[in-house]
């Protein structure tokens, strides 16, 4: 996936967890339909109120960081965004932070596990979102939408 090759320990993103960041962070790449299908093409997957339209199951980057903030793991996702080493997060931690709502949305969309799903997660995410962030600040969701999508 270019961009995000050498993100995660081992080298590639799977597709099933590039789907789950993907649902995070973008949304409507990986939504299952594209912007010129009618809506009732497929059945929309529910939605956590609040979220972005194109911005994923949280409200894109942003959206991850502040449910992180708010789950008292601000730390820990400041240092991905920031320019220096990326802390770790606990599997168990990055689930209880996203909520089991979105855990099982994005469970469904990749037909991974739940707990082989926050393995991965927790393992990509900090290289992901450091990608994603090389001036250390949080970029447009536009942005974050193009990286994805090349």
């Amino acid at each position: 996936m270019g961009l995000f090759d050498n993100a995660v320990p081992g080298g590639n993103i799977t597709k099933p967890l590039m789907i789950a960041l993907g649902a995070l962070l973008v949304g409507k790449m990986l939504s299952g339909r594209s912007e010129e299908q009618p809506a009732e093409a497929q059945a929309p997957a529910p939605t956590p109120a609040g979220t972005s339209a194109d911005g994923g199951l949280l409200g894109g980057l942003g959206g991850l960081l502040d449910r992180l903030r708010d789950a008292g793991h601000g730390g820990v996702a400041d240092s991905w965004v920031g320019t220096g080493q990326n802390r770790p997060i606990n599997a168990n931690d990055l689930g209880s932070a996203l909520g089991p709502a979105v855990i099982r949305e994005i469970a469904q969309r990749t037909g991974m596990n739940e707990h082989e799903l926050l393995q991965q997660l927790s393992t990509a995410l900090p290289g992901v979102v450091d990608k994603l962030t090389p001036n250390g600040q949080v970029p447009p969701q536009h942005q974050v939408t193009s990286a994805f999508n090349s």
